[in-house]
């Protein structure tokens, strides 16, 4: 290779725990029903991890399709980024359990917390980490057990969320060789806003692990501006406009925020890829299993302009724009 690298999308996998819950069963245990929950949410299933399903079970399967995918062994991965909010254990990083378990030891391996955000934020850190040549093949992993940190008596928020994996294989290329790869991303963050949205309790207060606390309103507010804005952010770094973008994987925090943001940018609903009808709101899981779903129905074509976003605790939000 010579001269300036770009990262590029080689292959995606995705994992989802064996569990499946209907609205109506989730209904039999809390006091709610899924006329209420599509309507706000629309979502009307999610999956459950059971005992035996961990985030790094569902990241090792996820990660595994995805190397299968892009025709690699595990051995040739010189860097594991992994986006969690709900580790394993507090240390060692789950992304050290995935290595082990895919025998691409002695690679670069981390966790990165950035919640709903946290596959951008880890897309990104991996994506400079290839372009400085730290690296030339990168997996990178967004995996949660959101079920573990619910609060089962809080209908208004146990509804909303759901446990499963995704992944993406990057690879450096020599960027004047091709116009595949990510293009621009942006990331923020607001820590001002750390009580719309955060889970109580943690090592270095409580010495437990609590459960997930949400002000809905607040964040749906929020969410459409900074998503919105930070869209416009990455349009404009690319040099593109908005008709010039094939498909918007955002993040599957709710069908109101999904329509709420396209309509506010002037984007087709056509060109959102949604699946949080079917897999819930999976914290940093939630647009790479979006991103693979597509890809794999085939919705999502080699050559096209796909845009990731999404927003979560911190807050935090950011968006990347890929060619596939």
């Amino acid at each position: 290779m010579s001269g300036a690298l770009r990262s590029v999308i080689r292959g995606s996998g995705s994992a989802l725990p064996a569990q499946c819950v209907t609205n109506a069963q989730l209904a039999e245990r809390v006091d709610t029903s899924d006329e209420w929950i599509v309507e706000r949410t629309g979502i009307r299933q999610r999956y459950i991890a059971s005992e035996s399903e961990t985030t790094a079970s569902l990241a090792t399967d996820a990660a595994r399709a995805a190397l299968e995918d892009a025709g690699f062994e595990p051995a040739s991965i010189d860097l594991i980024v992994l986006a969690t909010a709900t580790p394993d254990n507090t240390f060692p990083a789950t992304a050290t359990k995935v290595q082990h378990a895919l025998g691409c030891n002695g690679c670069i391996a981390f966790d990165v917390a950035a919640v709903c955000s946290g596959f951008l934020y880890a897309l990104t850190t991996a994506d400079a980490m290839l372009r400085t040549g730290m690296a030339k093949r990168a997996l990178v992993i967004g995996a949660e057990t959101f079920s573990r940190i619910l609060d089962w008596e809080d209908r208004t928020t146990c509804v909303l969320f759901g446990d499963g994996a995704g992944a993406v294989v990057l690879e450096a290329q020599d960027a004047d060789a091709t116009r595949a790869g990510i293009i621009a991303s942006r990331l923020h963050a607001d820590g001002a806003q750390h009580d719309l949205l955060y889970v109580d309790g943690g090592p270095s207060t409580t010495q437990t692990v609590g459960h997930l606390r949400m002000k809905g309103r607040e964040v749906f507010r929020h969410a459409v501006v900074n998503l919105a804005e930070v869209l416009g952010e990455v349009i404009a770094d690319a040099g593109v406009s908005v008709a010039d973008i094939d498909w918007v994987v955002p993040h599957q925090a709710n069908r109101r925020i999904l329509d709420a943001t396209a309509k506010k940018l002037g984007i087709s609903e056509d060109k959102i890829v949604v699946t949080v009808d079917r897999h819930a709101n999976t914290s940093a899981a939630s647009v790479p299993l979006a991103f693979d779903a597509a890809r794999r129905d085939g919705r999502i074509q080699s050559g096209q302009l796909v845009m990731f976003e999404a927003m979560g605790g911190g807050f935090t939000w950011g968006a990347s724009l890929v060619r596939l």
